[in-house]
């Protein structure tokens, strides 16, 4: 049985991976292909979900709430005899791939100014309707 939460652990990483992955480059591309001129960066749905998915990371950090994910995955390598980790679940990978540690607070600040940041570009890049980018095709 074991087996079977390690698997479901593994699963809920790579979700968390991907979640993480959507946010930075959701945002790099948004920037990217404003001045590129692409017409999906526009796309109401895509960037509503992208600020959204931003917008729980920063709202957890200043309430100090771990990540649901991180929480689920925590359990699932505890039942399956795995040791766990401490912190979030960026602190923990950047300390783990970079070598770097920093206090709770770096992270609270630079998640706050990432945010900032997707929030100006929804105003200097704002989304359009589907209907309306089709309509100018632009």
């Amino acid at each position: 049985m074991e087996n079977i939460y390690q698997i479901l652990a593994d699963g809920v990483l790579l979700l968390h991976v991907l979640f993480v992955g959507f946010v930075l480059a959701g945002q790099l591309l948004i920037v990217l292909g404003a001045y590129r001129g692409w017409v999906w960066i526009r796309n109401r749905g895509f960037r509503i979900f992208h600020l959204g998915a931003i917008a729980i990371v920063v709202t957890q950090s200043w309430i100090s709430l771990i990540c649901p994910l991180t929480v689920l995955e925590m359990r699932l390598m505890a039942l399956a005899g795995q040791e766990q980790y401490e912190g979030s679940f960026i602190q923990f990978w950047l300390e783990r791939l970079l070598y770097y540690e920093a206090p709770a607070w770096v992270f609270i600040v630079t998640y706050t100014v990432f945010s900032l940041f997707v929030v100006i570009t929804w105003f200097c890049f704002p989304p359009q309707k589907t209907s309306d980018i089709i309509r100018r095709g632009t």
